[in-house]
């Protein structure tokens, strides 16, 4: 079994935002694979189903960004998998261009809030992750407000394409593994 975990953050206020990448794969991958994320429990909404044969949850935290370990420790003690090679955790990333996906077996958290409380509540940064790129901040702009806001049009045609692949890139990851997606999916975006 696999966890699937996008983080963003609950409401319609963050709705469309550079956090909220995360949500937005889930919900891609619900839609593909008919699996409704429906049922509040493990302080997320979550839904069962079935992904490249193999039976997986698919998981949005209802924590806030920040709290996000609160919902994955919950997950993973209810679960029972093995959070190094069955969890995969997708979030938004302001170190890559708009549009560009990252896969990563284990390392820090970047600066991220989120994948900052997941760790500290494994106890260790081993476990996969789908990165997001949302773009660099500008300069003078403050970071919280810069990853609540929201995409320019011709960025949301770049992450529309990002969504789908970081789909196909987790399909990678549960019908193969980790390694097989990061060569596949860990390249620039083509302009």
């Amino acid at each position: 079994m696999h966890i699937i975990v996008g983080l963003g953050n609950p409401g319609r206020d963050y709705e469309n935002t550079r956090h909220n990448i995360g949500f937005e794969v889930i919900d891609r991958l619900a839609d593909q694979e008919n699996i409704g994320v429906l049922e509040k429990k493990h302080k997320a909404i979550i839904g069962k189903g079935v992904i490249a044969g193999e039976k997986c949850i698919l998981a949005k935290p209802q924590t806030f960004m920040n709290l996000s370990g609160e919902s994955v420790r919950a997950l993973l003690d209810y679960y029972k998998v093995d959070e190094t090679v069955d969890l995969v955790v997708i979030s938004d990333d302001v170190s890559l261009d708009v549009g560009q996906i990252r896969i990563r077996k284990k390392g820090s958290a970047g600066g991220h809030n989120g994948l900052k409380n997941i760790i500290a509540h494994l106890g260790h940064d081993v476990f996969i992750r789908v990165k997001m790129g949302v773009g660099e901040k500008p300069k003078g702009w403050d970071l919280a407000d810069y990853v609540l806001g929201h995409f320019s049009p011709k960025e949301r045609e770049a992450m529309e394409e990002a969504v789908e692949r970081a789909a196909d890139a987790v399909r990678m990851v549960i019908a193969e593994d980790a390694d097989a997606a990061m060569n596949e999916y860990n390249r620039k975006a083509k302009d």
